[in-house]
């Protein structure tokens, strides 16, 4: 396998950043015009505050509700593709530099991933 120099290496992090964010985006934007759309005529209640649904606070609920086509879950999911971008940045660097051999930047750059995972799971 032939190995990334420095200057491949940031720009395909560059890459994968930008793909990430424009994703989260466009899911976003898809979940607010549907949203939208469902709730053209409805007039706000802004004294009676409503929290965020049980099922959006959960993964393995939220997940099926987007594929259903719930905007509130579309837009929910959008922002955890947006949580997971610079994860994914991290993950690459960890399988880049594990690539270069290079044992003391592996160690630390999966310390960083193991810590914003248990972060991101064990959030309340």
């Amino acid at each position: 396998m032939r190995r990334l120099n420095d200057k491949q290496v940031e720009i395909l992090i560059g890459h994968v950043l930008r793909a990430g964010v424009l994703v989260s985006c466009f899911v976003t934007v898809i979940g607010l015009g549907l949203l939208l759309i469902d709730h053209a005529t409805a007039i706000p209640n802004y004294h009676v505050f409503h929290s965020v649904s049980g099922r959006l606070r959960s993964l393995h609920q939220l997940v099926p509700d987007a594929f259903l086509g719930h905007p509130t879950a579309i837009i929910q999911l959008g922002v955890l593709l947006l949580i997971a971008t610079p994860v994914a940045r991290v993950a690459f660097l960890v399988g880049s530099f594990a690539l270069e051999r290079d044992r003391m930047y592996v160690a630390v750059s999966g310390l960083v991933l193991v810590i914003l995972l248990v972060s991101i799971l064990f959030a309340v």
